[in-house]
Formats: structure tokens, C-alpha cells, sequence
């Protein structure tokens, strides 16, 4: 499959995990988990978007926008629903920015030949991997992918396994015991970050090719993503005013 065929199966697949106010809570949980692919999947885009594009300022003034558009949409939105249970605030645009920023960070560090630029370079890259990990949706998970991603690209195996590790490392720090294994299995449910390595079988299903370009091809996620949570955000206020 070639990338745009995966980032339409991505889009679809991403509404289940918004829809909780529709499903009930066992089927929103089930949704969350198998729906932990699609960030990372995304994520794995940006890289290769970075070692591909011919602009890399271009590409990241282009995520950048979308962020701050989602943003600003987002807080309108918000101000209309009034409810902060069926609020908007999802902005993966914004974790994937600082991915790609980071990136770009990380190259020019390599690149320089100055070790205190090195040095800067890497303290500038700690600084976004921590504070995008704070204050960006799924920074935790998705950031230090796009790292992994970017040290072992072309390196299959090693980063399968690199993304193994760090699905276990992340199942570990989740994992607590809840007193019997039903409310331990809800909780891993509530806290499913490791199961990001499902994303694994659609990388290996990925051709390496990016399909027909066309405008629609190149700006459809960058439309469907905020149009569908604020569409679901509008509906659910709508049911919530008629009852």
C-alpha cells in the first residue's frame, strides 16, 4: 500500500476513537486501544516527509499553520459548546511541529562541525522533547517515536525492535496492579500507550511510495482532522440542548 491509501485507512480509523460520546464505555475503550496506531502512524509520515520533502521550512511552516488554525478553532468552538465534556481539543498538528522542529534540530546537530553548536543543538532538542511531551497531545509516545523513526530509518529490524523496547518500557511505567485482573485489564485499557506497536503491520505493508499527487491527496488530513472533531463536538452539543 502505498502512503496515501494508509492515511485514508488512518482517517477512518482515527474517528473511532472520538466518537465516545456516541458508544458505550467498554466499546469506547475498545476503540482507544485499537486506535493507538494511528498518531504513531502519522508520526512516521512526518519522517518521512522530512527526509523527502524538497523544503523542510516550507513543510514545517505548512504544520505549523494548521496548528495554530486548530487552535484558534478549538478555543471558538469551545466558547459556543460550554461543556468540558464534549470539548475540542485535540491538536496533533502541534505534537507533530515539534516532531518535525526536533528533527530539524537533530540534523543540523549532527551536521555541525562546532561542539558548542553540538551541544546547544542537543540541549534545544531535550528542551522541545520534554516540553512537547508536557503540553502537545500523545507527546509522550509520539515525539520519542519520531526519534526512533529517524535514527533507524531504512534499518527495519532494528527499528521494530526499538519500537518493541519502547512499547514495553511504556507498558511497564503504565502497568498497576488494580486488585484483580478485570480492573487491571480496564485500566491498561484507559492507559493503552504500548499498544502503539500495532502500528507495526502497516509499516510493513507500506511500499515506500507516496501515491497519485494531488491537492486533495496532499491537504485531505489536513482538513478531515479538525472538520471531524468539530463536526462530533457540534453534534454532541446538539444532542445535549434537545435531550
Amino acid at each position: 500500500m502505498n502512503a496515501n491509501q494508509l492515511k485514508f485507512f488512518m482517517m477512518g480509523l482515527m474517528v473511532l476513537d472520538h466518537i465516545s460520546f456516541f458508544v458505550s464505555d467498554t466499546t469506547s475503550i475498545i476503540f482507544h486501544i485499537i486506535t493507538r496506531c494511528v498518531g504513531v502512524f502519522f508520526a512516521y509520515m512526518i519522517v518521512e516527509g522530512f527526509f523527502h520533502t524538497r523544503n523542510r521550512t516550507k513543510y514545517l511552516s505548512r504544520l505549523a499553520s494548521a496548528a495554530a488554525i486548530m487552535a484558534v478553532g478549538n478555543s471558538l468552538l469551545n466558547l459556543w459548546i460550554n461543556n468540558p465534556a464534549i470539548q475540542a481539543h485535540n491538536n496533533i498538528f502541534l505534537t507533530l511541529t515539534v516532531g518535525l522542529l526536533m528533527l530539524i534540530v537533530v540534523n543540523w546537530t549532527k551536521e555541525v562541525p562546532v561542539l558548542a553548536f553540538k551541544l546547544g543543538g542537543a540541549v534545544v532538542t531535550t528542551a522541545l522533547l520534554i516540553g512537547g511531551a508536557m503540553f502537545t497531545e500523545g507527546g509522550t509516545v509520539i515525539l520519542p517515536f519520531i526519534l526512533i523513526t529517524y535514527f533507524t530509518y531504512k534499518k527495519v529490524l532494528l527499528r521494530d525492535a526499538c519500537y518493541l523496547l519502547f512499547s514495553l518500557l511504556l507498558l511497564f511505567t503504565s502497568f498497576q496492579w488494580m486488585g484483580d485482573w478485570s480492573n487491571t485489564l480496564l485500566m491498561l485499557g484507559m492507559n493503552s500507550d504500548f499498544a502503539f506497536i500495532s502500528v507495526i503491520p502497516f509499516l510493513h505493508l507500506y511500499n515506500g511510495e507516496k501515491g497519485k499527487s494531488t491537492a486533495f491527496s496532499k491537504y485531505a488530513f489536513y482538513l478531515f482532522y479538525p472538520l471531524h472533531l468539530w463536526v462530533i463536538a457540534i453534534v454532541s452539543k446538539l444532542m445535549i440542548m434537545n435531550g
